[in-house]
């Protein structure tokens, strides 16, 4: 419901809100929006929406279509910009609108600055065209538009788009005469105009006739959709008047939320690195060598703990012996035709003596009998010994030796019988291998299988392998490598540590990874992994200690028997400087709980004054909190004191 007033009609303590809509563009094909000399917007869209033309100058009290009573009064020119033309109504009760209606686009090229002036005051934009005046929309489309859509993507109002009119010949194939075809392809399509309101954001109406159906309630309800919608953006950004009165009120102090607890990197992986550098650099404590089946010459050394991990082939090739054999006796382990690709030629030949007072072991020595292998021996172990994680590397490196897709393959096909789930079998773990985990070493974890070294940690036997040690831990490398009686002895005595800590250690080194228990356990992890410098596990176990105190409750941190501030004293004495930042933050962001406890007086003074300075809550905090309660008691007490 519309009800028209002029200026002078609108006073100005009733009516609360206004709505501007500026509306671009005639509905007519041919004919502007005004007749000469008359002053009226005759049949214009939002004037037959919003109610009915009248004689100029004078005022009538008419009816509408649905029996609605409008008071109406002429439009008139805008004082600064005579293009536009003005008129006023009222809606929902005392909501202004101010429609500026041009049905010029020329305005656009005359005043560009004037018409902008008037589109920054738009709360809702209407763009009207006829579909039988395709030149107008032509021009719409293509000069016009482009100029007001970053405008309108920067104000985010409202559009709408208006296709007006009946299109001519619109059912049936047209007419092939000469003035039914010049009609026909005058016309605007239903799909340029739809493209024309997607690239301006809008909405796309299309109204055949300007009666009270398409006018009332399809482009009503569409406009008065989007006058709600300003209303309420309008309200929520206007100020509450009747929450003025309630500034007086007492209001409880605002808790900020508490500063992020800093964040505990942890090194990247070195797995792979380090099994590479054993078989580049681990010649020392090799004890598998490699020699060309046709011309006995040495192709290289490796260690049976590696192979023996990774590959069940190299398992049974040397493990699976019975009694010992003279030489040169040969068993295969690869049974895939008359062709041998590898055997071993002794049985138990003790190696000679090594430099640096190395213990002597058993030396296991392979006849390379495949002559692609012998060529590429050295390419397959960096394969294996980097966990079968890098098929497409190994590939690269075949072809380029090989020099024939034909013996790639051939070769590829021997590395995946290397990996065969079981004995003699010729099912491979994956149609890739590089499909496998990188930490194979995993299966010689607390395993006596290829065993060089046994370690006695409070009564407890826990075998290991040397090669593995050395690669993983360089402290583990000095003590077998030097002039140390580690290097000369089988059994070494661990002291210091208990044996679970020391199992976890050993199981890290094996397989990268940590998961200890509970907060205590990896500390005491952390603090072996600070022993034997592997800085690595010593950021996992910090990562543990942060993961588990943060997921305690309030409940369970005020009753736990573990004392965060001895953590800190640990931490610090055992160089872990990212637990020992990320305890003191702990410490403050949970200050009414640790501050109760007596280990707190343990802090230094730095410390302390580092807690005070991030604590939560604040002591400003605190103290506004009192200061509230206390003015809330003696407005309790004063109203009491009037009831």
């Amino acid at each position: 419901m519309a009800e028209w007033v002029g200026s002078e009609d609108l006073p100005r303590g009733e009516v609360t809100m206004s709505i501007h809509i500026v509306a671009l563009g005639s509905e007519r094909s041919g004919l502007g929006l005004l007749e000469e000399g008359v002053g009226q917007p005759q049949g214009g869209l939002l004037w037959s929406y919003l109610g009915r033309s009248v004689v100029p100058g004078g005022r009538d009290t008419l009816n509408r279509a649905d029996g609605t009573l409008l008071n109406s009064t002429a439009a008139t020119r805008h004082p600064l910009n005579p293009a536009f033309i003005e008129y006023q109504a009222r809606m929902f009760g005392d909501v202004r609108v101010l429609v500026h209606d041009c049905p010029s686009w020329d305005l656009l090229d005359r005043d560009w600055v004037a018409t902008r002036g008037v589109l920054e005051q738009a709360d809702i934009l209407v763009i009207k065209y006829s579909v039988n005046d395709k030149l107008t929309f032509q021009q719409v489309r293509d000069t016009y538009s482009p100029r007001i859509r970053p405008l309108l993507r920067h104000w985010a109002v409202p559009v709408i788009v208006a296709a007006v009119g009946a299109r001519l010949n619109e059912e049936g194939p047209p007419c092939t005469c000469p003035l039914c075809a010049s009609d026909w392809s005058s016309s605007v399509p239903h799909s340029e105009g739809l493209q024309l309101s997607r690239d301006l954001g809008a909405t796309y109406l299309e109204l055949p006739s300007l009666n009270d159906f398409f006018v009332g309630r399809y482009f009503g309800g569409v406009l008065e959709y989007f006058m709600v919608q300003c209303l309420k953006q309008k309200a929520k950004e206007r100020p509450d008047k009747r929450r003025s009165h309630k500034a007086s009120e007492l209001r409880p102090p605002q808790l900020e939320q508490p500063a992020r607890l800093p964040a505990v990197r942890v090194e990247e992986s070195r797995f792979s690195q380090d099994m590479q550098w054993l078989l580049e650099r681990g010649v020392q404590f090799a004890d598998v060598a490699f020699y060309a089946g046709d011309s006995g010459k040495e192709l290289g050394w490796a260690h049976a703990a590696v192979l023996c991990s990774v590959s069940p082939y190299f398992r049974q090739l040397l493990l699976g012996g019975g009694q010992a054999r003279e030489r040169p006796v040969s068993r295969c382990a690869c049974r895939d035709g008359p062709q041998s690709l590898l055997s071993t030629w002794d049985g138990g030949v003790d190696d000679p003596p090594r430099p640096d007072g190395h213990l002597a072991g058993r030396l296991s020595r392979l006849v390379v009998k495949d002559p692609l292998l012998c060529r590429c021996l050295w390419d397959m172990l960096r394969f294996l010994y980097r966990g079968a994680s890098e098929w497409k590397q190994l590939q690269d490196a075949a072809g380029e030796k090989l020099k024939s897709s034909m013996a790639v393959a051939e070769l590829l096909e021997r590395v995946r019988s290397f990996l065969a789930r079981e004995k003699g079998s010729r099912e491979t773990l994956s149609a890739h291998p590089s499909q496998q985990s990188s930490h194979y070493l995993g299966n010689l974890f607390n395993s006596p299988l290829c065993s060089d070294v046994i370690f006695m940690v409070q009564g407890n036997v826990l075998p290991a392998h040397r090669a593995v040690l050395v690669a993983r831990c360089d402290v583990m490398a000095a003590m077998f490598s030097g002039k140390y009686a580690e290097a000369r002895s089988r059994v070494v005595p661990i002291h210091g540590v208990s044996s679970d800590t020391f199992l976890s250690f050993l199981e890290y080194l094996y397989t990268d990874t940590c998961c200890p228990a509970s907060v205590l356990q990896a500390m005491a992890v952390l603090v072996c992994a600070e022993m034997y410098q592997v800085k690595r596990l010593q950021h996992l176990c910090e990562v543990c200690v942060c993961a588990y105190l943060q997921s305690m409750p309030s409940r369970e941190l005020a009753s736990t028997g573990i004392s965060v501030v001895r953590l800190l004293r640990r931490a610090k004495c055992h160089n872990a400087d990212q637990l020992y930042v990320w305890l003191l933050h702990f410490i403050a962001n949970n200050y009414l709980i640790f501050s109760h406890k007596p280990d707190f007086l343990e802090l230094s003074d730095e410390e302390r004054e580092q807690v005070e300075r991030v604590r939560w809550p604040s002591r400003g905090y605190l103290q506004e909190l009192s200061e509230y309660q206390q003015r809330r008691r003696q407005l309790r007490k004063s109203r009491c004191v009037v009831m």
